[in-house]
């Protein structure tokens, strides 16, 4: 997706149904407050009461509730929508977008989408051009490698700590986002898989009971599956994804059997797959 003068709704990205969910929310606005009217007896006439029971008395008006406008539910889903078309190569590095046109992709103001750019700006993903809009950052394969190198220095001591410790049946709880990170790759749709391996990674590191390494982590994760230059959507295929969803489950069978040394080396080859083959398109690991 280039900008340009361009401002139609491309509806074959993977950024669609986010971008339909957040131009779906409601722009409610308060109604003026009304005031309620005072029941009156049965057989009564207006004006007047009987004798033999007191009047009814008066109904108090209260205003009325005013309706919250969910408007970081739509910032938050115009995020989503932007990470997603990072990770599948529809927001390409070198090109500067505006919010206008990327809001009229999504059916929605400038303003959620300037709020998650800047949210992006703040990542490192995008970088603010003035009176222009916001460029996607350019990176090379030096920069995914020492990600790689960055992230086996954090999570292959944890897992190494978590093999000797965690018991079987808890790795078993992990089993279904292993598979899933397999479903999610046969898809052959790089956001989509990106989404389900952070994931799987967020899940097991969670087990270290220790949130700024699990966030950490995760930030790292996240910078790793942006595209390359030259990096092109459909340039790592569904059978590499496939071929890496596969290590989760393999990781989880060396972790059942507290075998440190195929834990210690598939951890390693996992990343050091990110650094290499994820140069060619930004997809795992």
């Amino acid at each position: 997706m280039r900008q340009g003068a361009q401002g139609s709704a491309d509806t074959g990205t993977p950024w669609a149904a986010a971008a339909s969910a957040a131009a779906a929310e409601p722009a409610q606005s308060a109604a003026p407050a009304g005031s309620a009217r005072v029941p009156q007896q049965a057989g009564a006439v207006r004006g007047e009461h009987t004798h033999s029971e007191p009047p009814a008395p008066a109904v108090p008006v209260l205003p009325r509730a005013r309706p919250v406008i969910q408007r970081a539910s739509v910032r938050g889903q115009i995020l989503a929508a932007l990470r997603a078309a990072l990770v599948a190569g529809d927001l390409r590095p070198g090109e500067v977008y505006s919010a206008p046109v990327l809001g009229e992709r999504f059916g929605v103001s400038a303003t959620p989408v300037r709020e998650a750019m800047q949210q992006l700006a703040l990542e490192g993903a995008v970088e603010v051009v003035p009176n222009r809009g916001f460029r996607v950052v350019e990176r090379g394969v030096r920069e995914l490698a020492e990600l790689a190198e960055v992230r086996a220095l954090i999570e292959v001591p944890v897992m190494l700590r978590l093999a000797r410790t965690v018991p079987a049946e808890r790795w078993a709880e992990m089993r279904p986002l292993a598979e899933a990170t397999v479903r999610a790759a046969s898809t052959g749709c790089r956001a989509t898989y990106a989404e389900s391996d952070r994931g799987f990674h967020r899940a097991v590191l969670s087990l270290s009971g220790n949130e700024q390494l699990v966030q950490i982590a995760e930030d790292l994760h996240r910078r790793a599956q942006w595209p390359l230059v030259g990096g092109g959507p459909g340039i790592r295929g569904r059978a590499d994804l496939v071929a890496d969803a596969h290590e989760h489950t393999a990781l989880l069978d060396a972790l059942v059997a507290r075998d440190l040394d195929v834990v210690r080396a598939l951890v390693g080859e996992h990343f050091a797959g990110a650094g290499a083959g994820a140069g060619a398109g930004a997809g795992g690991a």
